[in-house]
């Protein structure tokens, strides 16, 4: 009996390029933003070495954070299944020739 093959469920598909694109560029613009406000309030407290330690490592280490989470995308720990075509038609040989004579 032939093996039958299931439909691709739409909940089992990844996001499209677009949607991933556009959370992980979501997610670095937050990361960035959080960076700017570390920078302005390494500048309001420059009286005080402690927050400026504290907002100036913040200033530093967020780009690097900010680039491994936006990279990370949406379905990188989710695998999908994707029935591929070779799977569905068999692959038929052209008939060889006979060899030897006539």
């Amino acid at each position: 009996m032939a093996k039958r093959i299931q439909p691709q469920s739409l909940t089992s598909l990844p996001a499209s390029p677009g949607e991933d694109r556009r959370a992980r560029a979501i997610k670095y613009s937050i990361a960035m933003g959080a960076r700017t406000l570390c920078v302005i309030a390494c500048i309001i407290a420059r009286d005080s070495w402690v927050l400026v330690l504290i907002f100036g490592i913040g200033a530093v280490a967020l780009p690097y954070f900010a680039v491994v989470v936006a990279n990370v995308g949406a379905n990188s720990g989710r695998q999908a299944t994707v029935v591929r075509p070779v799977a569905v038609v068999p692959i038929l040989e052209a008939p060889r020739e006979p060899s030897g004579g006539k």
